[in-house]
């Protein structure tokens, strides 16, 4: 039986399961893919969580990120607003960031196994886990970072599964010359915003939000972009003068912005399985780290007092709430000023007029360094 199993390779799983490691305890990871693979993310990470990286020497300055300091925002028409940024961030790639990542972790002494968790159960003070192969494999802690939407939500049951979600994500990278090398866009279009920034060397990211009515009308994902994308200027130009490095899209269906418990049944919940924000501008990245932070310490402070479970459960709900509740929702309502023509124009057109609004929205989606 291993002292903690995380399911999930993200960014939450992987950084918990190094700092879990270094701190002594037995720890195995489980992740469907192998590495390197895509996924649909902004690939963008607020600089709030560089001091942290850098203590921990999991900062992947060897990939060569880039460095992001410059916002561009535009509306549906094609009005637009320029902004330095005062904290900033870097791009780099979840396909490289999360195998250097998962490199670190093994050197650790962490065994990553790559199978998917279909079942979990919680009975006198175990997890019994169950793979899609059908081997069950045991543990005292489980930490769920399994990301957006999973089968195993649905086998726990989890309350935000009961209402469905309009909304679906589409990723591409990119080489573009449309798109400064220190910025991140974020273009609008009806019914939602695509953000462009640059990840490693001339590779750009281009990560966009849609409702799915967009699709249903216009009936694929190419004539959706045609149609109802290029509809701002910005965007019928990125699509028309970049060359797109896919041979199709990453794409993944009824993303939800639903409130989730960061505890359930008996699991800590890490990254988006514990609450997703708007991806406004990618920083979903950063809370990810950040939660790993937080609850690899508390496991860690609690094993070293004997362990609790009760106060290990209820310490992180109340500091996860602390630190991102309010977050996560202030990211629901700012999400309410894009993808409409007439919201946005007023939004960017406000912005251009007031600085201080333009930097007070955009504040509302950063943390603090940590």
């Amino acid at each position: 039986m291993k002292d903690v199993i995380v399911i999930g390779g993200g960014l939450a799983g992987l950084v918990n399961a190094i700092l879990l490691k270094r701190a002594g305890l037995s720890v195995t990871l489980f992740e469907e893919k192998k590495y390197p693979f895509h996924r649909v993310c902004g690939e963008y990470i607020s600089n709030e969580v560089v001091p942290f990286l850098k203590k921990n020497d999991l900062y992947p300055e060897e990939l060569k990120p880039s460095q992001i300091t410059q916002f561009h925002l535009s509306s549906i028409a094609g009005n637009s607003l320029r902004m330095s940024l005062d904290l900033g961030g870097f791009g780099i790639s979840r396909y490289r960031l999360d195998e250097w990542l998962a490199q670190k972790a093994k050197a650790e002494g962490v065994e990553i196994i790559h199978e998917r968790i279909v079942k979990s159960s919680f009975h006198k003070e175990v997890f019994t886990l169950e793979s899609k192969t059908g081997e069950q494999h045991l543990s005292k802690l489980t930490i769920g970072a399994f990301g957006k939407r999973s089968a195993l939500d649905k086998n726990l049951k989890r309350t935000f599964l009961k209402k469905r979600s309009p909304y679906l994500g589409v990723k591409y990278h990119i080489k573009t010359g449309e798109v400064d090398t220190d910025e991140i866009a974020l273009h609008n279009f009806k019914g939602g915003y695509c953000g462009v920034s640059r990840v490693e060397g001339e590779v750009y990211n281009l990560c966009y939000l849609s409702h799915r009515s967009g699709l249903k009308k216009h009936g694929s994902i190419p004539k959706m972009e045609q149609e109802l994308l290029a509809q701002n200027p910005y965007l019928k130009k990125i699509f028309s003068q970049s060359e797109i490095l896919f041979d199709k899209p990453e794409v993944i269906n009824e993303i939800t912005f639903e409130k989730k418990e960061p505890v359930f049944d008996h699991m800590l919940m890490s990254g988006d399985s514990a609450g997703m924000i708007t991806p406004l501008c990618g920083n979903g990245m950063a809370m990810a780290i950040h939660a790993a932070k937080i609850l690899s310490e508390l496991i860690v402070e609690n094993l070293a007092e004997g362990f609790n479970r009760a106060k290990l459960e209820n310490d992180y709900k109340s500091l996860w709430d602390d630190l991102f509740a309010s977050r996560l929702w202030r990211g629901r309502k700012i999400q309410k000023l894009f993808g409409s023509s007439m919201i946005s124009e007023s939004t960017v057109t406000l912005g251009k007029r007031f600085k201080p609004f333009a930097n007070y929205l955009m504040k509302q989606t950063h943390g603090t360094p940590f």
